[in-house]
């Protein structure tokens, strides 16, 4: 078993990886008493063109099809997975992503018994003409209810603006034309295709029993050979941005608004994708977090309120920051914004120091909650990086880093707005 260890913190998480390709990692937390399980596969909402190993043809799914197999394997011949964790004491649930769909369950007890029904659910599909049929009403009424949701959709616009054919601009559900195509023979195609122990990891994190966590992994997961790369085909994205401005109404009482920022500089995973997304982050808080010079400025102008936050989503292809709130002028925010990052001098050496500090401690408190540890550690798999990895990188990272990273990123030709207005009476 290959440990990865990080003196800095002194925490350790150990690897195995079973002849079948799943690769199982357990992080020991002695003395804590809540248990966390997190059972992910390499599959999200932006691979619906592939070709399957074995295969030579491509296949091409409709939208939405990951989140609706999700929804899926909840379901049994015995009725709902949900009710079986709950018997044993634990909170199940699951999300799909852009790049990826998990499974987990939070314990204070039963934790093998657990992780037995966890591994043995996601390893057992059971789709039928007719629960296939009656899933398309249940995800057009949640389709419905996103379109239906002024931030929902001030994102997704401002996605759609940023990008012209790469499919995160596409809603992570699909459409309700979309979801109608679904069968399930097209679910069990993207099962036996992405569900594979190969293209999978499980992660599990508490004080428990490192061999007995093991041996209750191997004796109730497939016994798969390795099956080889899928092949994922994604549109080639142009680096310029499709549509400046979106406008939509919708019923709210003060506009919203979405500023986004594209990232051309692509095409990587592991410390270097983990590096840029920390000098953007650190870049982003300094010149926009609440202590800084410019957001006091439009604080104080009434321009934007509490709901006033910014992100930074970087994926190995992707990747884009999105800074966005209430606001009764969006476009003076905007051009406010555009003007000041011209600018770098409100980027102070002073404010680097303080606020990479802060990033430390935020870091360093992770390890104080599983659910945290277990997130976090997924979320940075699936873009290649350790998660032990982190502190360390980010002690190296320069202020002149994070200066160079924030003019080459937040570049005014590389931004959209998106608003979503009141409807006018």
């Amino acid at each position: 078993m290959q440990q990865l260890y990080n003196g800095r913190i002194d925490e350790k998480i150990l690897l195995q990886e079973l002849d079948n390709g799943l690769k199982v990692y357990i992080m020991p937390k002695r003395g804590y008493t809540k248990q966390f399980a997190i059972f992910a596969t390499h599959f999200g909402s932006n691979d619906s063109k592939f070709i399957a190993p074995g295969d030579t043809n491509v296949t091409e799914v409709p939208d939405g099809v990951a989140h609706f197999l999700e929804h899926k394997m909840f379901e049994e011949e015995e009725g709902s997975i949900f009710e079986q964790f709950s018997k044993l004491g634990a909170s199940a649930n699951a999300y799909t992503n852009f790049t990826t769909t998990a499974y987990l369950f939070a314990s204070t007890e039963n934790f093998y018994e657990n992780l037995k029904l966890l591994v043995k659910f996601v390893q057992n599909p059971y789709f039928t003409d007719e629960n296939v049929e009656k899933e398309k009403g249940i995800i057009a009424q949640e389709i419905r209810m996103y379109q239906d949701d002024p931030n929902w959709r001030v994102y997704f616009n401002a996605l759609e603006a940023l990008y012209h054919v790469y499919p995160v601009r596409k809603d992570i559900a699909g459409t309700i034309e979309s979801i109608s195509k679904i069968s399930k023979e097209i679910l069990y195609k993207c099962y036996y295709t992405f569900y594979h122990p190969e293209n999978m990891v499980l992660f599990a994190v508490g004080d428990i029993d490192i061999d007995k966590t093991l041996d209750v992994i191997k004796e109730n997961v497939r016994q798969d050979k390795k099956q080889g790369e899928i092949e994922r085909i994604y549109p080639k994205e142009p680096s310029s941005v499709y549509k400046k401005e979106v406008v939509q109404d919708m019923q709210v009482s003060i506009p919203l608004f979405n500023l986004g920022f594209k990232d051309t500089d692509v095409g990587f995973g592991g410390k270097k994708l983990l590096k840029k997304n920390l000098e953007i982050q650190i870049g982003l808080e300094m010149a926009l977090g609440r202590s800084s010079d410019l957001y006091e400025r439009l604080y104080n102008e009434g321009l934007i309120d509490s709901t006033f936050s910014f992100d930074y989503g970087g994926e190995i292809d992707y990747g884009y920051s999105i800074i966005g709130g209430q606001s009764k002028d969006p476009f003076k925010v905007r051009d406010i914004i555009l003007n000041a990052i011209n600018n770098l001098q409100f980027l102070k050496e002073e404010d680097f120091e303080r606020i990479k500090k802060k990033y430390i401690g935020k870091f360093l408190r992770t390890f104080n909650s599983v659910d945290s540890i277990a997130y976090s550690f997924i979320n940075f798999y699936m873009k290649e990086i350790n998660l032990l990895d982190y502190l360390d990188l980010l002690y190296s990272i320069s202020f002149e880093d994070v200066r160079e990273r924030f003019q080459n990123h937040l570049r005014e030709e590389n931004s959209v707005l998106s608003v979503v207005n009141p409807i006018k009476k």
